[in-house]
């Protein structure tokens, strides 16, 4: 939502009443169906495998979200049988399934943590930065002013003392090291294929190979506050791809093989995603990206959820697709991480890991989704 729209909108509920509002219009969600968890379709084909790992580890934060300090305590006792998993999960929980009048069949995609080549420092012209939080970046929590509006945030940046939109993508890259927006923006690594740069930042986490072989770990830090715009609809639009054929594979391809274009397009995206460097748990090497709920992501088992809709921590039960076999795919998840693009009820990203079968899952994955929100008892 365009800077300017969402401050009135957020000054209109202000002006309203002290009751928190009620979702309305497209998106809001319909009336929830809530049934036994130990009935949920699919629930017997999912073999669990990973679930405990993904439970650990967010019953490893210090301030477990929501009602999971008291689950924790529960799940510890049940050791890593995961016969017994089920039988908690079955008997502790009542399922309730998501219904989204703008979306009614839902969406699910994938996402994946990429591996990038590059260097600390640019070495050559061609190199794409990969962006820190910039430090003239202002994020203003609007539930700090009401309490009605959480998990709504403005970013801009102060021109003198006004705040105003932060620069989109063209702006930044036209700007780029001058003073002004690029000036405070400090880079992290320099990534060798602007296309790999482009697509680690729609992933929103990766890691970048180096020249002697060490890696870093990049995580999601924050954006510009300017939404995110699927290119693979721009390329539609233009009549350079059929809609039954964008899949990332397929964006990715045509991007190469169109280099004179390629930036333009994908300056059409007007959202930036500015990167932290975080470092590896040798304790727990096989873990994934931190994800906004602060905790390392499970491949298979960690979802991006709209956190306006699904409380983050929330176990997510879903049905779906395999994007490679189309045979149904029924998963426990948990809601771990959230996303630029990942907006309403049942949409949602589902994490593949990392490597190279984890992106092709994640590039192909476009499919209608049915899920359930996970309430203790």
């Amino acid at each position: 939502m365009p800077f300017k729209k969402l401050l009135l909108a957020s000054l209109v509920i202000l002006a309203a009443c002290g009751t928190a509002p009620k979702k309305t219009g497209p998106g809001a969600p319909l009336t929830p169906r809530d049934i036994p968890a130990s009935q949920l379709p699919g629930l017997d084909t999912d073999d669990l495998q990973g679930l405990s790992d993904a439970i650990q580890r967010q019953c490893a934060l210090p301030r477990p979200p929501g009602k999971w300090p008291l689950l924790c305590g529960e799940f510890r006792l049940l050791g890593r049988d995961d016969g017994a998993l089920r039988q908690w999960i079955g008997e502790r929980f009542i399922a309730r399934e998501l219904q989204d009048s703008s979306l009614p069949d839902g969406l699910l995609t994938g996402y994946y943590e990429p591996l990038l080549t590059g260097s600390r420092f640019q070495e050559r012209p061609g190199q794409t930065p990969l962006r820190a939080l910039p430090g003239d970046l202002l994020t203003i929590d609007l539930s700090a002013v009401a309490p009605q509006l959480k998990g709504m945030r403005l970013r801009g940046r102060l021109n003198g003392q006004k705040v105003v939109p932060y620069a989109d993508r063209r702006e930044i890259e036209t700007r780029e090291g001058r003073d002004g927006v690029g000036a405070l923006q400090p880079v992290i690594a320099w990534a060798d294929d602007p296309v790999d740069a482009f697509f680690l930042e729609i992933q929103g986490s990766g890691r970048v190979q180096l020249r002697d072989g060490s890696l870093i770990r990049l995580g999601y830090a924050d954006q510009n506050g300017h939404p995110y715009q699927a290119i693979g609809r721009t390329l539609v639009r233009r009549g350079a791809l059929k809609k039954e054929e964008v899949t990332g594979p397929a964006i990715q391809q045509w991007l190469r093989e169109h280099p004179a274009q390629a930036r333009e397009v994908m300056q059409t995206n007007p959202g930036v995603v500015f990167f932290r460097e975080l470092p590896v748990d040798p304790a727990d090497p096989e873990a994934g990206p931190v994800g906004a709920l602060g905790v390392p992501l499970t491949p298979e088992r960690s979802l991006a959820v709209d956190r306006s809709r699904i409380p983050l921590g929330s176990a997510v039960f879903i049905q779906s697709t395999h994007p490679v076999s189309q045979q149904p795919m029924s998963r426990m998840m948990l809601a771990q991480d959230t996303g630029g693009a990942i907006k309403g009820s049942r949409r949602a990203d589902f994490f593949w890991g990392f490597g190279h079968e984890a992106g092709v899952n994640a590039g192909l994955l476009k499919a209608p989704v049915r899920m359930w929100v996970l309430v203790p008892r």
